[in-house]
């Protein structure tokens, strides 16, 4: 009587393994370092006056969750920094291959691009507000030129450091420059413009936080503002944590639109 012997299990290959292991890796080295950040503050507090603790923080946190004042100014920042963000994005872009593809235009687009990189966008807060008022306008103005700033340079960058190579290759092969700036400049351009969308992103918050300081009435930088006001430091800390972890999870977001984009490329 033959005997059956059940099928031998097939063992991951060594990439797949190793691939798991580095996932995973990250993920722990995170936890320690929050919990040594967690540590070292509350140690921190124990010896620096009025700096509070993680406890009433968490204390205070909570008290802005339950009435609802948290969750407002979280959305009213949040809205700012979206709208900004995806306009100066928006508009980035096209701007950004223009100036790489065309010599003429980045001739003529180049100075201004250079001259207003220079300035800090907080140091037009003043301006757009005697320009603009006081409302919704002057702040998103600034955070998108705030991001316009960062993403612009990254997509001109990312066009004329395409490999010359892949350009005269598709010429060769008869490709007309429509099919080659479809298929060969914009992938190559794209890692650098979602870099660049990050760090926009980063200048955004910066920004509205520094807008909302001066005129608002709502958001994480106004909250913040009242707060020292009245000397309420543990609800400074809650806004500076909301706005760190806000940024973060955005920030995640996009470095994984980037992943999925910019699979080709290979990664250490």
């Amino acid at each position: 009587m033959a005997v059956i012997t059940p099928p031998e299990k097939k063992s991951a290959p060594p990439s797949e393994r190793r691939a798991v292991r580095r996932s995973r890796h990250p993920l722990v080295l995170n936890l320690i370092a929050l919990i040594i950040g967690l540590a070292v503050w509350a140690l921190a507090s124990l010896g620096i006056d009025n700096l509070p603790g993680p406890r009433p923080v968490v204390k205070e946190a909570g008290e802005m969750i339950a009435d609802g004042t948290l969750l407002d100014d979280s959305l009213a920042s949040l809205r700012r920094v979206l709208l900004g963000f995806a306009l100066g994005t928006a508009l980035a872009i096209p701007v950004g291959f223009l100036m790489g593809w065309y010599p003429t235009a980045r001739g003529l687009i180049e100075p201004f691009i250079q001259f207003f990189r220079t300035i800090p966008p907080l140091a037009l807060i003043p301006m757009a507000i005697v320009l603009m008022g006081i409302g919704e306008t002057p702040k998103i103005a600034v955070i998108f030129l705030a991001a316009f700033m960062s993403c612009v340079v990254a997509a001109f960058q990312g066009v004329t450091d395409v490999d010359r190579t892949l350009i005269n290759a598709a010429r060769v092969l008869g490709a007309s420059d429509r099919t080659i700036f479809v298929k060969v400049v914009v992938p190559a351009s794209t890692p650098f413009i979602l870099v660049g969308m990050r760090i926009g992103l980063g200048a955004a918050w910066a920004t509205v936080v520094a807008a909302e300081l001066i005129a608002a009435q709502e958001g994480l930088g106004y909250r913040m503002q009242y707060a020292s006001t009245y000397y309420e430091i543990p609800k400074v800390f809650v806004g500076l944590i909301t706005i760190g972890v806000l940024g973060l999870v955005m920030d995640r977001l996009l470095l994984l639109a980037e992943r999925r984009l910019t699979g080709w490329q290979e990664r250490r």
